[in-house]
């Protein structure tokens, strides 16, 4: 294999694992790359991520609808496959509206910013070890550098503006609302995100996205450190605003949020953007979780399907796997409250992420001078351990609402009890309207008036 071997990476995986029959991982080599195999990569990262988005498209219509028992999309080609394309000429050929009160270039500048941010995560995701790409050794991703991660969070990071400036410049009142929420969510669950990555970094010993994937040769990171990986999980759905979190653009209460007031492409650009940092998170989650390119056991002792362009494959499909999750947790999961989403985030994932990022922090300095791989079987106990105690801690928390067992029937009903507005539990009763006491006033007075006109118009006779 070419390019540099796991051993440039010091002790990073040293003492995890026993090494039984362990392939040998590389990590990426640019010696050889010239300009312009940068420029077909890059080309390609955005053909990959349009189809992907017409292919996610159309695995969204119809799973969903299978698991809702009806059809989806079947008219539009064979299967529906061509559904996707027909709505992109749709938004390409619509009439382009501009609100009269926005800010125009702030309102054309937000769905090129989030759209210029989707694009560019992939920059630095490996999808291969190096390969004889037109007679030069170039590995599969457009570049690396020591600081990746760090780019791959500060381009989610930028996203958000898209999305806040969106809201802001259109000056209504929906769209600000949703900016709103999406700048305290993304802001909220990118902590959290961070975090999760945080515990990678201390055992991967770098934070280049070549070297993450190399280091997992003896061990997913997945499994290494499970706590994060699920931290991960959930702030990644959060990130991307995602049922059961699309809070910013909650259809029931915002219309769309702050893409109310696009049409056309302006708003293609938002929707297209959606469903490429669908793809972005899955592929970062994939590439430092789940070992990246390289197959899974037991493909990885095989060498063929371990090597060159395979890495492509297994990597796809990997980034295919948590998409589907995610579209099952669309179809499955209902939207929760703005306060108990956040109130996951502050008070959940974020003291949780902080505990392990410690714990992980001491096994790497107990690691330096204690060896042996019963180091691996305290951090899978340790992950079951605080799972277990967050599983409990959700499930034990009560209820804004209060427990409906032992409710006064008498008690007066308070909706803002709790702090939020929130509907009776079982054995209350809604206090009378006052509008019911209204109506009977107007109604007995309608029928005062109907018995007094007759008398007026008898006495006006006489």
């Amino acid at each position: 294999m070419s390019g540099l071997t796991i051993t440039a990476l010091g002790t990073s995986t040293a003492g995890l694992l026993p090494a039984w029959g362990v392939p040998e991982y590389t990590v990426a080599d640019f010696s050889d790359t010239t300009w312009w195999l940068v420029l077909i990569k890059a080309i390609f990262i955005v053909l990959f991520l349009i189809l992907s988005v017409i292919m996610a498209l159309w695995v969204e219509r119809r799973a969903l609808g299978r698991m809702q028992t009806r059809h989806g999309p079947n008219v539009a080609g064979p299967l529906g496959l061509l559904q996707a394309i027909a709505d992109a000429g749709k938004m390409l050929f619509k009439e382009e509206i501009w609100t009269k009160r926005s800010d125009k270039f702030l309102y054309f500048l937000a769905p090129v910013i989030m759209a210029f941010a989707a694009f560019s995560v992939l920059a630095v995701i490996p999808f291969g070890p190096n390969v004889n790409m037109f007679g030069h050794s170039t590995p599969l991703m457009v570049t690396d550098m020591p600081v990746a991660t760090l780019y791959i969070l500060a381009i989610t990071s930028l996203g958000v503006y898209g999305v806040v400036l969106g809201g802001w410049s259109a000056r209504s009142t929906l769209p600000l609302y949703g900016a709103v929420r999406s700048s305290a969510q993304m802001v909220s669950y990118e902590l959290s995100m961070g975090m999760a990555l945080v515990s990678v970094f201390l055992m991967a010993g770098t934070m280049s996205t070549s070297e993450i994937v190399a280091s997992q040769g003896s061990v997913w990171w997945a499994f290494a450190l499970a706590p994060a990986f699920v931290i991960y999980l959930i702030s990644m759905v959060g990130e991307v605003n995602r049922l059961p979190f699309d809070l910013p653009e909650a259809e029931g209460e915002l219309v769309a949020g702050h893409m109310t007031e696009y049409s056309s492409m302006k708003f293609g650009w938002y929707y297209l953007a959606e469903y490429i940092n669908m793809l972005n998170v899955s592929a970062v989650a994939a590439t430092m979780f789940l070992g990246g390119w390289h197959a899974p056991w037991p493909f990885s002792h095989i060498a063929p399907l371990n090597d060159g362009w395979w890495g492509m494959f297994w990597l796809i499909f990997k980034i295919w796997v948590l998409m589907f999750a995610m579209i099952w947790t669309r179809g499955t999961l209902l939207r929760l409250r703005y306060d108990q989403f956040m109130n996951l985030g502050w008070k959940g994932l974020i003291p949780v992420a902080l505990v392990w990022i410690v714990l992980v922090a001491v096994m790497r300095g107990v690691q330096t001078w204690v060896s042996g791989s019963w180091l691996v079987l305290f951090t899978v106990m340790l992950a079951v351990v605080i799972l277990v105690a967050v599983v409990v801690y959700l499930v034990a928390t009560p209820s804004d609402q209060g427990e409906e067992e032992g409710v006064d029937p008498d008690a007066p009903f308070d909706a803002f009890l709790g702090g939020y507005p929130a509907p009776p539990v079982l054995g209350q009763k809604l206090p009378p309207s006052p509008r019911a006491g209204r109506a009977k006033v107007a109604v007995t007075a309608v029928a005062e008036t109907d018995e007094t006109i007759p008398a007026i118009q008898e006495d006006s006779n006489d």
